[in-house]
């Protein structure tokens, strides 16, 4: 059965002491408070998935409470609890965001099917979550697996640190598989049950990336018409990648400090400090001691986030892996798109492994997807294959026959090769980072 954080608020100590005992002997997480006041300063500080509220709590209404949660927590499931049942405080309870209603004397047994029910509804509100995130179905791609010997010990690596707490960095070029590993660590990891959720800090700008982790009050900055719990809260007892931390404000650095160092942040517009459980894995393409030394990025920080640090060697260093992962690809994708594509040709297969794969994995993935969808024969021959993966007579100029995307994807690749950093290549192509980072997902750069 699935533990719960409890809030229990009642202004009877016997009502609180028997379900504390009752709700701790299943396991759960159990906080007793005597009125409204603690209840908001507790559910302030920390998450809830259920909350036990009595309607009458000394000369205060317990009614007026249940929106305040369920405002402040909108995923905490609140039952009321009472000696005096109408059908009328029952409606209004419902209409004011209750869950449930439970009348006092209650048994033990009503109060584990309760709890029960929740867990259940907190299991498929977090399946639920995991899809919203936009994870696909496993392809090729999400299986780690590899030829490599040093790939290998990479991925042994990866799987004992999982079963820890420690902070995994993962470092590697774009597209070696960052984001699968961090899923396939909270997949191992005792967490796996729980939420998993990826904020891309360079997607986010920097202004709003505060908000977007720790949240904010309704009010806080012009349009925050409500409140917006942030991707910590949404993460109670599970995982947070945050991916490319390189690029993060350093703003943003010193409150992700503090939150990794004592589990505590707040809410921007709200001074109440809250407390959560959530393990972070950071992930970033870059050299984070280069920006250390550039004062681009905290020391403190980097030393923190550097426990267990992972190297994930690029495409180029595990030739061996290059014609298992095309194959792969190529019967997912024929699959897909419902082709009968027997393999490569000999030429082809020369060409892929000898092909220094700059956008790895990803580059490799795009390349055999546009040969499956614009070939005509049951192998894959060079002439399948996208102009980065074969010789050309010349590379497309300006005003060539060609897609617009084509040259725009030679361009960005030809900049970054001649500058020193993306913040660098997103000045000279005269757009910010997040939109750089998200043309070179699209191109596999």
């Amino acid at each position: 059965m699935i533990s719960l954080g409890i809030l229990i608020v009642d202004d009877d100590a016997n009502i609180r002491k028997t379900l504390s005992y009752c709700l701790t002997a299943e396991g759960h997480d159990v906080t007793a408070v005597s009125n409204p006041a603690d209840a908001v300063e507790e559910a302030r500080r920390r998450s809830f998935d259920l909350a036990f509220v009595d309607l009458r709590l000394g000369e205060e209404n317990g009614m007026d409470l249940i929106p305040v949660l369920a405002s402040d927590s909108p995923w905490t499931q609140i039952v009321v609890i009472t000696a005096h049942a109408t059908i009328e405080s029952a409606v209004d309870a419902m209409r004011r965001g209750a869950a449930d209603y439970i009348v006092k004397p209650f048994t033990p047994d009503q109060v584990r099917f309760i709890t029960q029910r929740i867990g259940r509804i907190r299991n498929l509100e977090t399946e639920i979550a995991v899809l919203r995130e936009g994870m696909p179905p496993p392809g090729p791609e999400d299986r780690l697996h590899s030829r490599n010997a040093g790939m290998q010990r990479v991925i042994e690596t990866a799987r004992k640190a999982a079963a820890s707490e420690a902070i995994i960095l993962l470092q590697g070029e774009s597209g070696t598989g960052k984001s699968v590993f961090a899923k396939a660590i909270h997949h191992w990891s005792p967490r796996t049950g729980k939420p998993m959720a990826v904020v891309a800090c360079p997607a986010v700008p920097a202004d709003l990336l505060e908000s977007e982790l720790f949240g904010h009050a309704k009010g806080a900055f012009t349009g925050a018409i409500r409140h917006h719990p942030g991707r910590i809260a949404a993460c109670e007892g599970g995982t947070l990648l945050l991916d490319e931390i390189g690029d993060m404000a350093l703003p943003v650095q010193a409150k992700l400090l503090r939150f990794i160092q004592e589990k505590t942040y707040e809410r921007l517009g709200e001074t109440a400090s809250r407390k959560a459980d959530v393990r972070i894995i950071a992930a970033t393409n870059v050299d984070l001691e280069k920006r250390v030394a550039e004062g681009r990025f905290r020391e403190d920080l980097f030393y923190r986030i550097n426990v267990i640090p992972l190297r994930i060697p690029p495409l180029r260093e595990r030739p061996e892996d290059i014609l298992p992962l095309a194959m792969d690809f190529l019967v997912h994708l024929c699959r897909e798109n419902f082709k009968s594509i027997l393999g490569f040709t000999r030429d082809a297969e020369k060409f892929l492994v000898s092909h220094d794969w700059p956008g790895n994995v990803r580059e490799l993935r795009n390349a055999v997807e546009r040969a499956v969808i614009l070939g005509t024969g049951n192998r894959i021959a060079t002439t399948d294959l996208p102009g980065g993966t074969v010789p050309t007579a010349s590379a497309p100029a300006i005003g060539d026959r060609v897609p617009l995307s084509v040259i725009e994807e030679l361009h960005i690749r030809r900049v970054i090769a001649n500058t020193a950093s993306l913040q660098e290549a997103s000045e000279v192509l005269g757009i910010d980072p997040a939109t750089l980072w998200r043309r070179r997902k699209v191109y596999g750069i």
